[in-house]
């Protein structure tokens, strides 16, 4: 790894901890900060908060750690030294930082002996806008959406304890792929710190081991890389294999699925000496966790030694690639796929540091053809994984974009970026036409239009004359169907486009799935199959998928889809595009995909949870900037609200408020609410309100403001008002 200076760093204290339970930190995640709940009343079918609230101008300070100190919108964190580390215990404050969950089901699992692929990233320190919770408005970020081809994702940086951005993990997890942090020590602050926690009994370096797991269970992520770039003494590195052992025992007791890697740095003298592979120096290390990432130098003789040393673990040697070439390297840039197909030869894993070179040193305005063009050079050593669960929903956004759009209704204009909002992305690529024909496909990523989100899928094509359709595989699935299964895209032809558009599936285990809803078998194989499209929803599930066949909004078109299934695998989602009937020309056509739903029928039939106990805390009053010329006076409100919702039901939750000067106490009814107006996406229970502008209570009357938290389920549906949460706050001003 790069090496940079640290603080300095000392062990004052070496006291022994143990890893909480399971439930003690479900309680600690899902604690409420303290809030003003004044008295609450009972509507006729529904439950709503009510807070009363004097404005005052007191500064009420956040804990920086947690809170941009400018605006107190939430951030996540890093622990910059052994104090921080062993000091850390989960705080009601740490709940904005929690993935919604653990990695989906994919497959192969990560488990599996075959060759893996490891992400490093490493961009510019770490810590940018991907350390804003509840997103931002960066115009040009940086945005990673290949994770079909990668098995492993590590956050770095060159702080002592790296702990993922929330959404890093939630889009990662959201993929199958499991995440790492990284535990990193160097230069002379580093040998101190090893020296204080390595070089004593193991108390010490079991109470660091614990702690690190504790963190990673508390924020829902997989594990650690140890980055030990100083020379260890004798004692510390005597330790080193305990510490490893014992850290790695703990954390697959406590994190199901994972993983402790170990970089290719200090020997097992204690010298700080890079090897660029796995040899009888560093085996120790190798022995004592999950895997080993080499340093970059290294040559093809260095892949042939390592065969004896891996024995029957190759796939837990990835073998370091710095796509920034620095050094005496084979490949970098785009010329990467070199480097791969050395290690693929030899059977290893892959570790790909640093793959946001495309964005750190070419055009940013050219990033998204340049990141295509980095990953379709490695897609033929990159195997493609599985997505093997229901629901499968998704509507292609990246988690960013220029504008924010709803089922095809513009609600906010403006560049928004916000990880845990990207969506699972489909298969990426550009595809010519076996035959002699010129006859073309290519997928990629827009964020000109969109059905849901941010951006959209953009298929361009050609359909030559000798042929009459084309199909784009979407996804690679391994799904065990459900009896009945729902399908849904949602999509629309752009300029003169007149071809065709259905969706196609294909299932495994033929000799025992039979299929029913089925038009027609494709030529091609006796799975690929064309569910017929439904003129009108199923009657049963008419609430949720009222829209079939219609024409929508903004051009879209919603086809859906009742598939009667029975002992089938379901493998593939192709969209197969069709020339007009008729037709004898070549056909241009460009589509964009808005959304596609792969839902259990049984499971839209099964009620939601309603969002609960909705509470409003850490309440901060502040004057407008400046009050428009002859209008009312303005404030600025920023609060926390906080609610309880079963998390594993939850896509997420969108946050809208309701403004209006003229309120009421709570017994003479509420004023006439504004239309609802989004606010943000909040992907745990809680979300920080930052400086919402209220119009100031006018003397003797009190100001409100309804906040009302949408719950949006897994499988994708939107969800009636009435079983959204809300709280109103009452306001006036203070008479003094």
């Amino acid at each position: 790894m790069e090496a940079a200076e640290t603080g300095t760093r000392t062990a004052a204290r070496q006291q022994e901890r143990r890893v909480r339970a399971p439930a003690t930190l479900e309680k600690q995640r899902d604690r409420r900060p303290a809030g003003r709940l004044t008295r609450r009343r009972i509507e006729e079918d529904q439950e709503e908060a009510v807070f009363r609230e004097v404005v005052s101008f007191t500064p009420d300070p956040l804990p920086v750690r947690y809170y941009d100190k400018d605006t107190t919108r939430p951030i996540s964190f890093y622990l910059s030294s052994l104090e921080e580390l062993l000091a850390w215990t989960p705080d009601v404050e740490d709940g904005f930082n929690v993935a919604l969950g653990p990695p989906e089901c994919r497959q192969p699992p990560l488990s599996s002996q075959r060759p893996r692929t490891l992400m490093c990233h490493d961009m510019m320190g770490g810590y940018l806008d991907d350390k804003f919770i509840q997103g931002s408005a960066t115009q040009t970020p940086y945005s990673f959406y290949h994770w079909q081809y990668i098995d492993i994702f590590v956050y770095f940086s060159h702080h002592t304890v790296t702990i993922p951005p929330v959404g890093w993990t939630n889009a990662a997890h959201r993929h199958g792929v499991c995440v790492l942090g990284t535990f990193i020590t160097e230069w002379k602050d580093g040998e101190r710190l090893c020296e204080a926690f390595l070089a004593g009994d193991e108390r010490s370096y079991r109470a660091v081991a614990d702690q690190l797991v504790l963190i990673a269970q508390f924020f829902r992520f997989d594990g650690w890389l140890i980055n030990i770039e100083n020379s260890l003494s004798l004692a510390a590195v005597g330790n080193m294999p305990h510490f490893l052992r014992y850290l790695t025992s703990q954390l697959h007791q406590q994190v199901p699925g994972g993983l402790v890697l170990w970089y290719d740095s200090v020997v097992s003298s204690g010298q700080l000496k890079w090897q660029d592979e796995l040899n009888e120096r560093n085996r120790v290390f190798f022995d004592s966790c999950d895997g080993f990432f080499t340093n970059y130098n290294w040559r093809e003789e260095h892949l042939e030694r390592m065969l004896g040393q891996a024995g029957q673990r190759l796939a837990d040697v990835y073998v370091g690639v710095d796509v920034f070439a620095r050094g005496n390297v084979v490949g970098g840039r785009f010329d990467t796929d070199k480097s791969l197909e050395l290690i693929r030869k030899h059977g290893f894993s892959a570790a790909l540091f640093a793959p946001g070179w495309v964005y750190e040193c070419l055009e940013k305005g050219d990033f998204f053809q340049n990141q295509d063009k980095f990953w379709s050079l490695l897609e033929r050593y990159l195997p493609t994984h599985s997505i093997c669960s229901l629901p499968f929903v998704t509507s292609f956004c990246l988690g960013m974009g220029t504008r924010r759009i709803c089922y095809g209704q513009e609600e906010a204009v403006g560049p928004w970026y916000h990880p845990s909002a990207q969506e699972i992305q489909p298969l990426f690529g550009e595809h010519r036409l076996e035959g002699d024909g010129q006859g073309w496909v290519k997928t990629h990523c827009c964020l000109e239009d969109a059905w849901n989100g941010g951006s959209s899928l953009l298929i361009r094509g050609l359909i030559p004359p000798e042929v009459g359709n084309v199909a784009v595989r979407l996804f690679s699935l391994q799904v065990p169907v459900p009896p009945k299964i729902f399908l849904s895209l949602v999509y629309k032809l752009e300029g003169t486009s007149a071809v065709g558009v259905a969706l196609e599936l294909t299932t495994g285990d033929a000799s025992s799935c039979h299929v029913g809803g089925i038009s027609a078998l494709s030529a091609e194989t006796s799975s690929r199959r064309s569910p017929r499209p439904l003129r009108v929803p199923p009657t049963k599930l008419a609430k949720w998928v009222g829209r079939c066949g219609q024409q929508l909004s903004g051009g879209w078109v919603q086809r859906c889809y009742e598939v009667n299934l029975q002992g089938c695998l379901l493998q593939d989602l192709f969209v197969n595009f069709s020339r007009p009937p008729g037709s004898q020309n070549e056909e241009n056509f460009i589509c964009r995909l808005g959304e596609l739903q792969v839902v259990d029928a049984r499971s839209l039939l099964t009620p939601h949870p309603q969002v609960q106990a909705l509470t409003v805390s850490h309440v901060r009053w502040q004057p407008a900037a400046s009050e428009p010329e002859g209008g009312p006076a303005r404030l600025r409100l920023s609060c926390t609200l906080h609610w309880a919702y079963l998390l594993p039901h939850a896509r997420c939750f969108r946050i809208h408020c309701c403004r209006g000067s003229e309120g009421g106490s709570p017994g003479n009814g509420p004023s006439e609410p504004g239309r609802p107006r989004l606010l943000g996406l909040a992907f745990v229970n809680r979300y920080r309100i930052v400086d919402l502008a209220v119009a100031a209570a006018e003397p003797g009357r009190d100001g409100r403001v309804e906040f009302l938290v949408e719950p949006v389920p897994k499988e994708g549906f939107p969800v009636p008002q009435a079983e959204w949460g809300r709280a109103v706050m009452l306001y006036s001003m203070s008479h003094t």
